[in-house]
């Protein structure tokens, strides 16, 4: 079982930077991949991007490749996104998950675990 609890949203102007933590429950969180995923109001929640259990592997969306980065501390339990050159269109609930497989956890996957969200808001 993994509990995540997500932080670090808030508002910023475009061009700004953010960097959303994901901090997790439980001894095992070095053998879970870990994933960001946002939802806009109206919109489907989308992959932003994800890393394997070592941080050894990252996996991005087009649509933020190149301004976000994930990393993560196993010592910690905890997950980051670095979101820099943030846009409006970047405004979002953003949420951290879990899995043990790296599919589960990218695009178009079913993560095991989901956090409760955190909001950006981007203004332009």
């Amino acid at each position: 079982q993994v509990q995540l609890v997500e932080s670090g949203g808030g508002l910023v102007q475009a061009g700004g930077s953010l960097r959303l933590s994901c901090a997790a429950s439980g001894r095992t969180f070095s053998s879970y991949c870990m994933g960001w995923f946002r939802q806009a109001p109206g919109k489907e929640r989308e992959f932003v991007g994800a890393i394997t259990w070592n941080g050894g592997n990252t996996y991005y969306a087009d649509s933020v490749k190149g301004r976000f980065t994930i990393s993560r501390d196993n010592a910690k339990n905890t997950v980051y996104l670095q979101m820099n050159s943030l846009k409006p269109e970047d405004a979002a609930v953003y949420y951290c998950a879990a899995d043990r497989y790296i599919e589960r956890v990218s695009s178009r996957g079913n993560p095991g675990y989901w956090g409760q969200g955190t909001q950006v808001t981007v203004s332009s």
